[in-house]
């Protein structure tokens, strides 16, 4: 028999979670009862809302809502939603939202291609213009510049170092988390942390976030939602999503359009400060000549 109890070995499996807990809930802690009634009230549509939006809406705490996954069985409320979207939608949705069994592997890359341009093409009217103008400006004058992520935002952070650093900007983006947390503690006023987050929940990067910020260094963020944890802390927010994240926690296309936005910035930062972009892109021009045959 399935249980609740915060010490089981395992959560809920998505097809009894919903009976489970109806016959919890007079168990409850008023909180955590309010909660449950949320997600119960449509569980389909907590697939898409982040903590912040549960919490909202059952008029509870962000601390409130983990606590009530972790009891549930959960890692967290990330892990709740992924059990919920694996019930909810058929598997080619967890896939992608346009595909089905019957395509042909052409009509698959067709799909995906179409898709994806269309998630770019969307970026331009989920990031704000004068937020993006005033990233452009903050990084144009800081000294150093921090670059955070892990999971699936980590190679996005190690291409954007990369890039970044080729524009003149004195660049780290440590490998591990607790790199990243360290350098954002480093950190000073005359410098800047950008932390990149899908679904801008991700513990590691808020804690690194928040360093920084405690640092007294200026932060932005990169992520898909725009309600969540770590659009609380950052002085600037760039809200690049798609169409596709309605569908999948972890979205490829998402990876894409925020690749894109860094793109836009590490352009628009090399026409804002074109001496120091010049002189570094001739320089890596030539180190990276030297490893060509």
């Amino acid at each position: 028999m399935t249980t609740l109890n915060p010490s089981a070995d395992a959560a809920p499996s998505a097809s009894d979670f919903e009976s489970v807990l109806r016959a919890r809930i007079p168990a409850l802690t008023r909180t955590a009862q309010a909660v449950a009634n949320t997600i119960l009230a449509d569980p389909p549509a907590v697939i898409h809302m982040t903590v912040t939006d549960v919490a909202e809406a059952s008029d509870t705490s962000l601390a409130s809502v983990v606590r009530f996954c972790k009891e549930m069985g959960y890692k967290g409320f990330a892990d709740l939603k992924i059990n919920l979207a694996s019930q909810a939608l058929p598997a080619q949705h967890a896939l992608h939202e346009d595909v089905n069994a019957a395509d042909s592997p052409n009509t698959v890359l067709q799909k995906i291609v179409r898709s994806t341009a269309d998630a770019v093409n969307t970026a331009t009217s989920t990031v704000d213009a004068s937020s993006f103008a005033e990233a452009v400006e903050i990084l144009a004058s800081t000294r150093r510049l921090l670059i955070a992520g892990v999971g699936t935002s980590w190679p996005i952070v190690q291409d954007a170092g990369y890039r970044f650093r080729t524009a003149g900007l004195l660049t780290e983006s440590p490998i591990d988390s607790h790199g990243q947390h360290v350098s954002a503690s480093l950190l000073t006023s005359e410098d800047t942390c950008l932390a990149i987050s899908h679904t801008g929940q991700t513990r590691e990067t808020i804690m690194t976030l928040t360093a920084a910020k405690e640092a007294g260094a200026r932060t932005i963020t990169l992520t898909s939602f725009y309600r969540s944890p770590i659009t609380t802390l950052a002085d600037i927010n760039l809200i690049a999503g798609s169409k596709e994240t309605n569908y999948r926690i972890e979205a490829m296309s998402s990876r894409i359009v925020h690749t894109t936005v860094l793109d836009a910035l590490f352009v628009a930062l090399s026409l804002r400060n074109p001496d120091a972009s010049n002189e570094a892109q001739a320089r890596t021009s030539k180190a990276v000549a030297s490893h060509r045959l």
